[in-house]
């Protein structure tokens, strides 16, 4: 049925597409072509206009934006007009454009550019509007608006076509310009504390600074292969050596690294370094940063993400990460002091690791499956072990852990400082143990950067550094469920792409494979609560899925946040890593078992269980997550 429908409705909207540009080839034989206009006279915005009503009431203004709506009556009509500040309604008479104006007019599809000059009034309703005396087409608009009433719903068409979903979606327009206020009250605060910024390279010879698998290319003027900048850390301190006492900069770094509610390969960045402090220097610059940026965005140190309140106002909290795992996992660091009881603590906490992990490491594991998600309110989480803090000076009192801190919001990292590092002797040994672990097989390890070696015996005064994350920032202070709800234009896969004509000419050279249906089967993982000979106590319910991310330590696992028709967000995890990605389940349409008991799966509650199909065929086992028209609305029960 919902194929019919579409099918039904492709003609109209082709037909649709065809009469606009009918209509504008007979502007154009007319000498009225749009697109040779070059400028237009806009005196007011829409708000401007309503916030100052009362100066502006009978005097003439000219507005352009886009229309939205329009309501022709006969010798009157009126009309909405979109602009970047909101929207005003626009009465359009006859008389008072002109008999040919007005037959101009009354042609104008939804979707049209357009200028109005007229006076402000008031309409017998009480609605501030424009009285107009000529209307414009600035722009023809030859491609349809989604449906006034269901706008751009569909996040993986709302991401793709961005300029779309900002029409539609004023909300969306809001983020975005809240997003550019934020960079700039950093800018205006830093400024303000006698920082500079500066601008270092994007394409370099060693990607260092921080762990993560950079994008290799490769320059042809110089026959080199170079990599994309993963931090910006190593050349900003270059300009500490040299002189400049405070620099910051706030620009792209890019790692090769999945996406999920969270993460995106390319992403802003900022990181500064102030001479002559050091950790407890940069705790002090965040907190009054986050408390400026804040007030100067949102006219509040109080925000509320997903429903929770987090005060900037308040003294942030500071907690050692040895103390904050004995408060939450009941574990005193301090009392572990070979790696073989690390190891042994582990496995009695169900933490995996993997051989080349050190004590340290292990800690941090401990720390980020039993401590982060409870740092929902403003935390810094101090002194980590020196086995995954390569760049950090030791604390002098205790040399197995450094001056560092990570800073914690909604249990996420939102910044990560140092007091840096500045003993090249003790750095060339951290890149060596570095350079161990990348034999090893950690891609993300770090490589031995000689000339910034060099830089080091120059001589770097004592240091203070800071790296902040402005996407999640962004989405903590526009309450936005995603990193992809604060980047323009998100990374996604593209459609039709190499992948995509390569399975093509694949299908076109290679009949279908036959599936012997006899041997598919279902993995029972509820045995007591599903009979799977007929699933006769299962619940199944139609799912849409919101977000799906990678656990983390976990190969297998995709962590779904899913929309099962209820006022409550539904959390599933199901082991389907090694056949998908999770940016290309988001969006989808699915089904799952919603009356089963939570499951915890490493350390988080699976409330249900998606369907799939497991098949056998040859010795090889594919799995295929069942996925259903996207017209189905969530919460529909499947019998």
């Amino acid at each position: 049925m919902a194929q019919q429908q579409k099918n039904g409705q492709e003609p109209d909207l082709n037909q649709l597409r065809k009469v606009r540009r009918e209509k504008l080839a007979e502007l154009q034989q007319n000498g009225k072509d749009p697109f040779v206009i070059t400028k237009y006279d806009q005196t007011h915005h829409s708000q401007e206009i309503k916030d100052s009503f009362d100066e502006l009431e009978g005097k003439k203004v000219s507005i352009a934006g886009r229309m939205m709506s329009k309501r022709v009556m006969g010798k009157a009509s009126f009309c909405n007009v979109q602009d970047l500040k909101g929207n005003i309604q626009s009465y359009v008479a006859r008389d008072s454009v002109g008999e040919e104006n007005y037959k101009e007019f009354k042609k104008l599809d939804v979707g049209d550019v357009i200028g109005i000059e007229g006076e402000v009034f008031k309409t017998k309703t009480g609605e501030m509007s424009i009285h107009a005396s000529h209307v414009t087409l600035l722009s023809k608009s030859l491609q349809i608006l989604p449906e006034k009433f269901h706008g751009l719903t569909n996040t993986d068409t709302r991401y793709r076509q961005r300029y779309v979903d900002l029409i539609m979606n004023p909300e969306v327009k809001d983020t975005f310009i809240k997003r550019s206020r934020i960079i700039s009250a950093i800018r205006k605060y830093l400024d303000g504390q006698g920082f500079m910024e500066v601008e270092t390279p994007m394409l370099v010879a060693n990607a260092g600074g921080a762990a993560a698998r950079p994008f290799e290319t490769h320059f042809n003027a110089l026959n080199e292969d170079l990599k994309l900048r993963i931090s910006l850390e190593l050349y900003l301190k270059r300009l500490i050596v040299g002189g400049l006492e405070k620099v910051y900069e706030i620009g792209r770094v890019f790692r090769n690294e999945g996406l999920d509610t969270r993460h995106n390969p390319e992403f802003t960045l900022m990181e500064l370094y102030q001479a002559y402090t050091d950790y407890n220097g940069m705790m002090d610059l965040t907190e009054n940063l986050y408390r400026h940026v804040a007030q100067e965005v949102l006219g509040t140190t109080k925000i509320v993400y997903n429903g929770i309140e987090m005060d900037l106002g308040k003294p942030f909290e500071r907690i050692t990460m040895v103390d904050a795992v004995k408060k939450y996992a009941g574990v005193d660091w301090n009392e572990v002091e070979t790696l073989e009881q690390a190891r042994e603590i582990a496995k009695e906490h169900n933490i995996e690791f993997e051989e080349r992990h050190k004590k340290g490491d292990i800690l941090n594991l401990f720390f980020e499956e039993y401590v982060e998600e409870h740092l929902v309110q403003p935390t810094f989480v101090m002194d980590h072990p020196i086995e995954i803090s390569p760049l950090t000076k030791k604390k002098p009192e205790n040399p197995d852990y450094v001056e560092r801190f990570e800073f914690f919001m909604n249990g996420w990292e939102m910044a990560n400082a140092y007091s840096e590092l500045n003993d090249p002797i003790d750095q060339r040994e951290r890149f060596k143990a570095q350079e161990e672990q990348l034999a090893q097989g950690d891609e993300e390890a770090n490589t031995t950067d000689e000339d910034f070696l060099n830089a080091l015996e120059i001589g770097m005064p004592p240091t203070g550094g800071i790296g902040f994350g402005i996407d999640r920032m962004c989405m903590l202070l526009t309450d936005s469920a995603a990193i992809r709800d604060v980047l323009l234009f998100p990374t996604m896969k593209s459609i039709g792409g190499a992948e995509g004509k390569k399975t093509d000419k694949k299908e076109e050279s290679e009949p279908a494979v036959k599936i012997d249906l006899s041997k598919v089967k279902v993995e029972p993982l509820f045995e007591d609560a599903v009979d799977f000979d007929t699933f006769s106590k299962s619940d199944f319910r139609v799912v849409k899925v919101e977000a799906c991310e990678a656990v983390p330590k976990s190969k297998k696992l995709l962590k779904f946040t899913l929309n099962d028709g209820t006022d409550r967000k539904r959390t599933i995890l199901s082991g389907i890593h090694e056949y998908y990605e999770p940016e290309e389940l988001v969006g989808k349409t699915c089904v799952a078992i919603t009356n089963l008991p939570p499951r915890k799966m490493m350390g988080i509650d699976s409330e249900g269980m998606l369907i799939s199909a497991v098949h056998e065929y040859d010795g090889q086992e594919a799995l295929n997550l069942l996925m259903l028209d996207d017209s189905i609305p969530a919460g529909a029960k499947l019998y």
